[in-house]
């Protein structure tokens, strides 16, 4: 009796995926929960196993196949391996492994497209993953260089010609030009953001907050803390998250969606985690923030972010979220407008921390300094809530005892 391999059931907000790579062969034998396919949507990538030990039969979907949710992929015939085959099977996969090089789907589609060798491309990313950008610099690289034209005898002249600059330079590199499709997150980032900007009354307000107290508890407490908490290191995007949660308290509004003409005020707070990978940034979410210590979210970010490193997010990782932090100080951004991640109506932008001069009490004195950023959708929020709204967060910061007696 076969057994059917089917998709993963997709949410409603994820209307279909592609077939991203598959990891056995038709007439392999599969272990239970061994690897068989990766499906890309446009939020996660989701890994299918095989239900049972058997031999996979048939595949019924190719590489790059758009699929809706719980399509048939292959079919399975239950039963162990004989020995001759399950020799003949792990030959294949140590053959295979041996050739196995980690790379994103991105780039595995130019590697495949171009039919390149993988194992002669070198990879930038962490543990010597190939990315996109690796592949297109190998291709470059690789590119043939036109031969030199014949050059003529040379000729007797009557005199001696004045040499221009023209004449002493070489000759000028190829300009390479490559096209290739967007992946389904980046094409599914571009439409969101795009309609972020189209559909929505954006602003944005900014602040500047004086890092120094947190500097100093963290400074002091830090060992402590990991020692404690078996290994989570003390950052600072654990007291931003429970900040904000704090100012979400005192201004539902922020915390609100709106749903055609009704606004929807949430009685708790996810707060979404903005994390970069290098397929483009999604978008994690602290489940009921408002909860968590600051131990709980400085570990449940550094959880996600290896998720999301790895592609082994969920969909339901990703979904919901009330409210949304944005890190780009950790890449060095001095000041930026965040984009807003509908429905929610606000996100707070962090950014690089910088000794700038100060007045302090009539005097000038250099302190490490954040700009704060927070991008509001106007239909929703008023400028005076959003100044609110930020100067609250400001000052939880400037003093991270309040944050802890939730004053």
């Amino acid at each position: 009796m076969k057994i059917e391999i089917k998709a993963p059931a997709f949410p409603e907000s994820v209307a279909d995926g592609e077939v991203s790579l598959w990891h056995k062969q038709e007439g392999d034998f599969v272990q239970r929960d061994e690897l068989l396919v990766e499906i890309e949507t446009d939020k996660v990538v989701m890994e299918v196993v095989a239900p049972e030990a058997g031999r996979l039969d048939r595949i019924l979907v190719d590489v790059g196949s758009t699929i809706e949710s719980e399509a048939l992929l292959a079919e399975l015939t239950p039963g162990e391996a004989t020995a001759s085959a399950e020799a003949s099977s792990t030959s294949t996969t140590a053959e295979k492994a041996e050739v196995a090089v980690p790379m994103g789907p991105a780039a595995r589609q130019l590697v495949e497209e171009h039919g390149l060798d993988a194992s002669a491309i070198k990879g930038t990313g962490k543990a010597g993953r190939i990315n996109k950008e690796d592949v297109l610099t190998h291709m470059a690289e690789q590119a043939p260089v036109p031969a030199p034209a014949p050059q003529p005898a040379p000729q007797p002249v009557a005199a001696a010609q004045p040499v221009r600059s023209a004449d002493l330079q070489g000759p000028t590199s190829e300009r390479i030009e490559r096209r290739v499709p967007m992946t389904r997150m980046r094409a599914r980032i571009a439409e969101r953001l795009l309609s972020a900007t189209q559909q929505t009354a954006m602003l944005t307000t900014f602040n500047e907050v004086d890092m120094a107290p947190l500097m100093r508890l963290r400074s002091q407490y830090k060992d402590q803390f990991e020692k404690t908490h078996n290994g989570t290191r003390l950052g600072f995007m654990g007291f931003f998250v429970r900040a904000c949660c704090e100012a979400l308290k005192r201004f539902p509004e922020v915390n609100a969606s709106i749903d055609g003409n009704d606004v929807v005020y949430h009685g708790y707070q996810d707060i979404g985690v903005a994390v970069s990978t290098e397929d483009g940034l999604v978008v994690p979410v602290l489940r009921d923030a408002d909860f968590m210590s600051i131990a709980d979210v400085e570990a449940a970010i550094r959880d996600l972010g290896l998720k999301a490193r790895d592609k082994k997010l969920t969909i339901d990782e990703m979904t919901g979220g009330t409210f949304t932090v944005s890190n780009g100080g950790v890449f060095g951004s001095l000041l930026s407008t965040p984009i807003l991640n509908p429905p929610q109506t606000a996100i707070l932008g962090m950014h690089t921390i910088k000794d700038r001069p100060v007045a302090v009490d009539g005097a000038v004195v250099i302190r490490p300094m954040m700009y704060l950023a927070l991008s509001y959708d106007h239909r929703l929020i008023d400028g005076k809530t959003a100044v609110q709204f930020l100067v609250t967060v400001k000052e939880l910061i400037e003093d991270p005892s309040r944050i802890l007696l939730q004053l």
